[in-house]
């Protein structure tokens, strides 16, 4: 029996990783970590048996002690103590943003293997948290769809074969769309493909996430960026591609359903059953280069990764200051790119030696970017 804890439990990763291990005999949920929402945490625990929440909010756990009668644990301090008490074999981190950073830390330092949903960790500190992970003997265990991907078809590659990585993209609700300056909020959220939470789809929207996942891809793989590749590919079934040094190339398919890669993070190295696609009802693959003039948030995210240091950190903390904005409707979606960009040029790349000249970066992007947001929102 293999025992999980899940950081972020009231997500979309979360509670499908719950129906993952719901449905199987060698899984066992032993704690809960959430945000605010009490509520749901808790009915989680009693559905699961799970014997142990924390909560990020002093709040939330307060009115979960009065609700249930399980162990309850509160702060960043509350999250770390359950990560480091819980016996668990395996932490999956779903928890959204650069908040997710200090929990991927703890787990690693405890030599306890992470199943990696939450990318700000390795965007933000990706030289340490692999140093740390190398250090440690824990594994990191990538649930993005695009990264298990390449996880699994590197996996059986021997060392020096592999020429390219491919990531791909749906293109998001504006594929081929040239003009996005009318883009209302609605619009952003309405992903053709998948269902995920509010930030990580307007990421997906803008290419911000595929820019993201380049880095994080660059970090797991240890591949320059020069050799990473995004295209765009509306059908969402192949996850990712490799190209070899002997001329072929091998893709992942699946179906654009993330409880196969958070299935498969959990079992791992043994898998389990899930259905399989029917290439004859997709019709057709189709393949395109990304409009990074249109969609200027993978290019900045390129850059930044390419400039490495603290650019990556500035990079997300800019974007999620600005995809917050945009969220609650003040400044346009095409002032997302613009807040990033102004942060960026305002923040060059500087040296990381440790995990506090990310937080120090993190905030003071943070400042920089609600200026930003001031300065371009309508009047």
């Amino acid at each position: 029996m293999k025992k999980v804890l899940i950081l972020g439990s009231t997500g979309s990763i979360g509670t499908q990783a719950l129906e993952v291990i719901a449905r199987s005999p060698e899984l066992q949920a032993v704690g809960l970590a959430a945000g605010a929402g009490w509520e749901v945490a808790v009915e989680q625990a009693r559905q699961h048996g799970v014997p142990a929440i924390a909560f990020a909010e002093e709040g939330a756990a307060t009115r979960a002690r009065e609700a249930w009668s399980g162990r309850v644990l509160a702060g960043e301090e509350g999250v770390r103590e359950l990560i480091a008490t819980s016996n668990a074999d395996l932490v999956l981190n779903g928890i959204v943003g650069a908040a997710g950073l200090g929990s991927t830390v703890v787990a690693l330092s405890e030599g306890i293997d992470v199943a990696l949903a939450n990318k700000e960790s390795l965007v933000l500190g990706g030289e340490l948290v692999m140093a740390l992970a190398e250090a440690t003997g824990a594994r990191l265990l990538p649930v993005d769809s695009e990264h298990s991907a390449l996880f699994q078809l590197i996996g059986g590659e021997a060392p020096g074969t592999v020429e390219r990585l491919v990531l791909t993209a749906s293109g998001g609700p504006f594929r081929g769309r040239d003009d996005l300056s009318e883009v209302s909020v609605a619009e952003a959220l309405a992903h053709p493909t998948w269902r995920m939470g509010g930030r990580i789809t307007i990421d997906s929207a803008t290419l911000m996430n595929k820019g993201f996942e380049a880095i994080e891809a660059h970090h797991l793989f240890a591949v320059p960026y020069e050799r990473i590749d995004v295209v765009v590919h509306p059908q969402s079934l192949i996850h990712s591609l490799v190209h070899l040094n002997d001329g072929s190339s091998l893709a992942h398919l699946g179906y654009p359903d993330m409880r196969v890669p958070i299935s498969y993070a959990l079992h791992n190295p043994q898998r389990a059953d899930v259905d399989v696609p029917s290439l004859a009802a997709a019709g057709e693959l189709s393949f395109e280069e990304p409009d990074l003039e249109t969609f200027a948030c993978l290019r900045l995210a390129l850059k930044a990764g390419a400039a490495g240091g603290t650019a990556p950190c500035v990079l997300n903390a800019a974007d999620e200051v600005a995809v917050a904005a945009f969220l609650e409707e003040r400044i346009p979606f095409l002032a997302i790119p613009a807040v990033i960009e102004r942060v960026l040029e305002e923040m060059p790349a500087a040296p990381v030696t440790h995990f506090d000249d990310l937080f120090a970066a993190d905030a003071e992007a943070r400042e920089c970017g609600q200026a930003q947001v001031r300065e371009l929102a309508p009047a």
